[in-house]
């Protein structure tokens, strides 16, 4: 797996002579924080409520109005509309952030205010990998141009529907958050972003989830790290890419269905051997894919 390119609260409502009641469930996996005013109720969901670093944080905001928008950190993300006078925003987590409290900020257009979040730390082993000559150089502007311009994208329509599907029958081999040294050189600030897959040669990959096809990168026209590969949106800032293929069978535009095959395993770009590198980006950061596998983000 290529070294990858450095890469370029919750709640406040409004604090005035109303009562605030929170109610966090103890033993589920979803806090559940209800704010009152004289004149509406808000509810939020906060799941999971202890995530880990590489956690997607998904917040579901029931309101009136305006879409809130919630903050974490110095960054804002948006939420997107769910139904019933629901929203619903993803916040990303990394192995690069400081394990603690999070203070996750939600706004609804008459105020601010926070609730807190513990943020659990993980530990993530470390390897020692070789790439052969030819294959341990530096990328691209343009590859990583192009895949910055790719994570970027915050579509507002949802494809994905449910858990996302294996994209591959190989067995795992690498998963998320490893740290490396890349020819005895530890790479800092750097973790694992994705999953590796050691299938066969040429054996089939498949779209976890439905989505557009928004990148298709080629060794052959500059894409030295990250190979043949395939993007996928999946909507509302999340989406799928596919590194090292050695056939791919879609194209920029087309909307790909859960299970659709999208090109095949291979050894492209910066890789020790024939393998799939699946990355799932929330919000522009990589997140941890396995709890997309084993549970539905609505």
């Amino acid at each position: 797996m290529p070294v990858p390119h450095q890469v370029r609260s919750i709640f406040s409502f409004f604090k005035s002579s109303v009562v605030l009641n929170v109610v966090i469930a103890g033993c589920v996996a979803i806090a559940l924080v209800v704010f009152a005013t004289p004149s509406r109720a808000m509810q939020a969901q906060v799941s999971p409520s202890s995530p880990q670093l590489g956690d997607t944080i998904s917040v579901i905001v029931q309101a009136q109005g305006a879409a809130p928008t919630v903050t974490m950190g110095a960054k804002t993300y948006p939420t997107f509309d769910i139904g019933n006078n629901r929203y619903r925003a993803l916040l990303p987590t990394t192995p690069l952030d400081r394990p603690g409290t999070l203070a996750l900020k939600v706004n609804a257009g008459s105020g601010v205010q926070t609730l807190n979040v513990k943020l659990r730390n993980r530990s993530f082993p470390t390897q020692r990998i070789w790439l052969p000559p030819g294959k341990d150089g530096d990328g691209t502007d343009l590859e990583f141009d192009r895949v910055d311009a790719f994570k970027a994208i915050v579509s507002p329509q949802k494809f994905w529907n449910g858990k996302f599907a294996r994209p591959n029958v190989g067995e795992v081999t690498t998963g998320y958050g490893l740290r490396r040294y890349y020819n005895g050189v530890f790479a800092k600030d750097y973790y694992h972003r994705g999953v590796d897959y050691a299938g066969n040669y040429g054996s089939a990959i498949v779209a976890p989830a439905a989505g557009r096809v928004m990148l298709i990168g080629r060794e052959s026209e500059g894409f030295k790290i990250h190979g043949n590969c395939v993007g996928i949106d999946h909507g509302q800032g999340v989406e799928s890419i596919f590194l090292h293929m050695s056939k791919i069978n879609v194209k920029e535009g087309d909307l790909v269905r859960a299970g659709q095959t999208i090109g095949a395993l291979g050894g492209t770009g910066a890789a020790t051997g024939p393998h799939l590198h699946w990355g799932l980006y929330v919000q522009g950061q990589s997140i941890d894919p396995s709890p997309w596998r084993t549970q539905s983000v609505e």
